[in-house]
């Protein structure tokens, strides 16, 4: 499988705008299903933290105040992805507040995303629910820390992805996992999945 760079981010709400911003982003790094390299940051745009996603993320305000700029960490994360395929759990909402982040430094996102709750629904239909912590205890995938904390989360994805790789290789056959592909496999139907990667065997 090829490079690809696996984020996540905490926020103080659901859509970015002026009052709803990114507070902590982790990346994580993944080659050939191992993870080689880490960026982490909080990340202060001065807006007030909600007290339920405090107590949810473990975030506070007093946390950020200390904390590097947005603009500082995302010229930062930028420059540490590069042109790197991203992936994340529930990329829909990622990939809202990577862009909006950016668009505010006046850079613009090169890559698209995959996402790894779209390709669970298909490859891990078993599974009780496809929440990230879900997916990794019935895969019985490492603890990687703290849940709602960037980087705890992006280990915990980048292993799942590694997981429906090996998945992928050892019951389907398939070995040439591209970004590209996976991002085509997350939108087939989850009834046409397995006609689907008879197709791609020993491919």
């Amino acid at each position: 499988m090829e490079r690809i760079a696996v984020i996540d981010f905490e926020t103080t709400g659901i859509t970015p705008n002026a009052g709803c911003r990114a507070t902590e982003i982790a990346v994580v790094i993944l080659e050939q299903g191992r993870i080689v390299d880490r960026y982490q940051s909080l990340m202060n745009a001065g807006v007030r933290v909600p007290a339920f996603i405090e107590q949810l993320t473990g975030i506070s305000n007093a946390m950020l105040r200390t904390a590097p700029s947005a603009e500082r960490v995302m010229n930062e994360v930028n420059e540490f992805v590069g042109t790197t395929p991203l992936l994340a759990h529930n990329a829909a909402f990622d990939q809202k507040f990577w862009d909006f982040e950016l668009g505010r430094i006046k850079r613009t996102r090169l890559q698209n995303f995959a996402c790894s709750l779209l390709l669970a629904r298909r490859l891990m239909p078993a599974a009780p629910n496809h929440k990230l912590g879900t997916l990794t205890a019935f895969a019985r995938l490492p603890h990687t820390g703290q849940a709602h904390r960037a980087m705890a989360d992006a280990e915990m994805a980048a292993n799942l992805l590694a997981h429906m790789a090996g998945e992928l290789r050892d019951k389907h056959g398939v070995r040439a996992l591209s970004h590209d592909w996976l991002c085509k496999l997350q939108k087939v139907p989850a009834a046409k999945i397995g006609e689907h990667l008879k197709r791609y065997r020993g491919v």
